[in-house]
């Protein structure tokens, strides 16, 4: 059974409701009811993830940008998605892959960030494929101080699909904690220096969620101290991304959340 080790987690916020954290959708010309549902009157969504070509694309995306449009119509907060942790070696030359593996540039990252916010005004942003150890923790802080020097009241996700060193916990809004199938998160355990924090500050990401488990897993959520979460019974087939649709239980999981939409 999952558990807290230690202490029992703060319950600093117990007003900050559970809702959903949406990892990023198939564009929205594929998945047009997906994007629609999230505008919903009474949705409790916290967040949705733009990824509109492995991050803002080249140029403006007319349908990205009325999809974006209508969550901002319905008080929807959207993060622009940044991978944290490799680079996309298809634009580079063979001359430069062998000092360039490994993280990505920092002003790479930058510079798609400026171009989530110009083109598509997000309100923050996902780092995806976050650093865990404590080596990398300084060039993180450094990618989130000037992420948010880009625009006020920026929010920060770390997407770190695992429990990092708890200095990461310093330096962004919320961490996404776990991210994998429900095989591996009904057994999963928490890291004891999440206690220190409240449950608004954690995210957890689980696919393979079959609707008869969807309870269990929301207590699972409760117990660890995670107020953002998003559970599929997609799964991840290898060349199929579990996070591209929405649930088959998508009424049953909103109705179990209940209303009102969080900040």
């Amino acid at each position: 059974m999952p558990y807290l080790t230690g202490t029992t987690p703060t319950t600093a916020s117990t007003d900050f409701r559970t809702g959903l954290g949406v990892p990023g959708y198939a564009h929205p010309l594929l998945a047009p009811a997906e994007w629609g549902e999230l505008t919903r009157p009474g949705t409790p969504v916290h967040w949705v993830v733009l990824n509109v070509a492995d991050g803002p694309g080249a140029r403006p995306d007319p349908h990205c940008l009325q999809a974006v449009g209508m969550l901002r119509n319905a008080g929807v907060r959207v993060l622009g998605h940044l991978d944290a942790a490799h680079l996309n070696t298809a634009r580079l030359d063979t001359a430069r892959l062998d000092t360039a593996r490994g993280a990505r540039a920092f002003g790479e990252v930058i510079s798609e960030a400026h171009r989530y916010l110009d083109w598509y005004r997000v309100d923050g942003f996902l780092l995806d494929r976050c650093p865990t150890e404590r080596a990398a923790l300084s060039e993180v802080r450094r990618t989130v101080s000037t992420l948010r020097a880009l625009r006020d009241e920026v929010h920060i996700v770390l997407g770190h699909g695992t429990h990092p060193h708890p200095g990461y916990a310093e330096c962004a809004d919320q961490l996404v904690t776990f991210r994998g199938s429900w095989s591996d998160y009904r057994w999963s355990q928490v890291a004891e220096w999440t206690a220190d924090y409240p449950p608004e500050r954690f995210c957890h990401l689980v696919h393979g969620v079959p609707l008869g488990h969807l309870d269990e897993a929301l207590r699972i959520a409760r117990w660890q101290g995670a107020a953002t979460i998003w559970f599929t019974d997609r799964t991840d087939g290898g060349r199929t991304d579990p996070w591209e649709t929405m649930p088959g239980y998508w009424d049953e999981i909103v109705s179990r959340i209940g209303t009102g939409v969080s900040e």
